[in-house]
This record gives structure tokens, sequence and C-alpha cells, in this order.
């Protein structure tokens, strides 16, 4: 047991919500929690409410857990805080404050959290892509963004987007036009049943992207042996690529004195070469001047790396009103 200060990092996405406690002693650091039930969404965007009625359990759990009674700094990474976190913004610095004592609280949208957590506070750009795929970076003075826009009006090269590119492949397959693919069909049958229902299958779902992302790998399984589906992933490759490219800060840029770097990170990634070499392939002709890492850690990691920040007062990260906001009103 321990009184030792500690910081919160929260990883709050549409698959749930993770929360780490930061120890000076990581040894001594309890496992994450996490709850399955995404934060809803309403007419004033990300229900701050609900949000917190998530949260606050979860954090109480882990300070029990690790005896620790004293929050010196929290960091919240949430999808959608950039356009939907203004009921957020406006709420839960009162509410860690009078139910944890939080002076200091720093809001984020995901993908900067997703950067921290891949590049720490270097300048570069971070690809954060599973359902969906957005672009970030920054030279350490203003951030850029680029894509993340959602399945019907961009998200590039995710998820989503390549299995529905799989799935259209299946469905010209079917109906004998060019550029299906049989191989795809046939995954697309053990998956989802005979193609004609597969419309009634999809369409009614709210739950869309996800189950478009869920033929991904299929796509990936078939790219060693089918032409069709690895032009899928060379397309998706080059989406990926260029917004990278649209947001990664030039390496002679004014008191630009680090060599920018390029992460990858979220579970697309995860299907492996079939799609990661194209990637890598693509980044290097886009982008010779930087310098292509592994990513040091995931979102929640950034949560903490960012919150510790928070704490000590030594945040390198731009601030800025929609990415990444400080509320420290709280301070004596």
């Amino acid at each position: 047991m321990t009184d030792a200060p500690c910081v919160l990092g929260v990883d709050s996405g549409g698959s749930g919500m993770r929360v780490a406690l930061g120890l000076p002693d990581k040894a001594d650091r309890p496992a994450a929690v996490s709850s399955n039930d995404p934060v809803r969404t309403g007419a004033r965007g990300i229900d701050a409410g609900h949000f917190i009625e998530q949260l606050l359990p979860m954090a109480r759990e882990l300070l029990a857990q690790a005896g620790a009674g004293r929050v010196t700094a929290v960091a919240v990474g949430a999808a959608g805080m950039a356009t939907l976190g203004d009921d957020l913004r406006a709420q839960l610095p009162g509410a860690l404050h009078e139910a944890l004592g939080v002076r200091r609280l720093a809001l984020a949208a995901d993908a900067v959290t997703a950067y921290a957590g891949a590049l720490g506070d270097r300048p570069g750009a971070v690809v954060a892509a599973g359902t969906g795929m957005i672009a970030i970076g920054t030279d350490l003075a203003a951030w850029q963004r680029a894509d993340g826009w959602g399945h019907l009006l961009g998200d590039c090269g995710g998820g989503a987007w390549i299995g529905r590119a799989g799935l259209e492949a299946a469905m010209r397959a079917f109906d004998g036009r060019r550029g299906g693919s049989k191989a795809l069909l046939a995954r697309a049958e053990e998956f989802f049943g005979p193609a004609p229902g597969l419309p009634g299958k999809l369409y009614p779902r709210t739950d869309r992207p996800a189950m478009l992302a869920s033929f991904a790998p299929e796509v990936a399984h078939c790219a060693p042996a089918d032409p069709v589906a690895e032009e899928i992933l060379r397309e998706a490759a080059r989406h990926i690529a260029e917004a990278a490219a649209a947001v990664c800060p030039a390496s002679d840029a004014a008191g630009q004195r680090e060599q920018p770097e390029v992460a990858l990170t979220g579970g697309l990634f995860k299907m492996g070469d079939a799609l990661l070499g194209p990637v890598r392939a693509e980044l290097k002709g886009l982008l010779r001047h930087v310098r292509l890492v592994t990513a040091a850690g995931d979102p929640l990691d950034g949560a903490l790396r960012i919150a510790a920040d928070t704490g000590a007062d030594r945040m390198r990260l731009p601030l800025d009103a929609r990415m990444l906001t400080l509320h420290t009103e709280y301070d004596s």
C-alpha cells in the first residue's frame, strides 16, 4: 500500500473505455480496467454524464488496488473530442475535482493520445487505423490532421474501407462484372451467408462501419493468391501514405532540429505484411525525409504520458482548442 501521488489515463473510443493508473514506481501499477459500453453521444455531443458514470467507479477501483490516495493529474483521450467534446469540457473538470480532488486535467482527441503513445513529444506523424483511419502530425508548434471523417466521407484505407472494397469485389464476382474476385465472394458467403442476402444484413445495421471492418482480415487472407484483394490493400496503402504525407512536418522547417518520424498504430496494422508491406513501401516513396519507427505504445500509454506531463507542467505537445486542452482552474 502506498499514498504516493499518481496520474490517471483514460482512453474512450467506439469499443468502450479503458482506464489506467500511473505511479512513480511503474512496477506497482495495477492492470488497466475497461468497460465494453461505449460512451453515448447526443445532441450535446459526448454525453458527459454517461462518461462520468463509467469513469469514476473504474478510477476508484484502480486507486483501491494501488492504495494510492492522491491523483495529481488526469488525461482523457476520447473519440469525437475535436467536434463533440463541448459537454465533456464543461462538466468533467468540476466532476473530477469534486470526486477525486483532481486539479489538473488534459482533454484530448483520441488521435492526440495515439500520437503521444506512439511518438511521445517528438515531431512527426502518426497514422491511427482500425475501423477508421486518421493521420495526425506536429512540428511541436501546431497540429495537422488528415482524414478521420468517417466511413461515408473518408477514413480511406481504414478497416471499414478495406472491408467495403472487398465486399464490392465479391458482389462483382457474383454478378459476373469486371473487377470481381471469386476468392472474396467465397469468403464473403462463408462469413455472411449467400451473397443476395448481404444488403439486408448490412444496411439496417447501426454498426455498419464495424461490420464492414470485420471483413478486412478476409481481404488480407486472400491477398497473397488473389490479385483483386492484393490491389485493394495496395490502394489502402496509398491512401494511408498520402494522409501521413499531408500531416508530416518538413525536416527543414524553421527551428526544426529533430528529424520527423512516422509511426503506425491501431488494430488494422495487426493484419500483418499483406498490408504493412505496401504501406511501408508507399511511405518510403512519399516521405524520404523521415524515419519510419515502431510505435512505442498505444493510446492509453499516450494518455498516461500526457497526464504525467500535465501534472509536472512539462507539456511540449501543442495546445489546441479542439485537439488538446488543459484545465487547471482548480490549482491553488
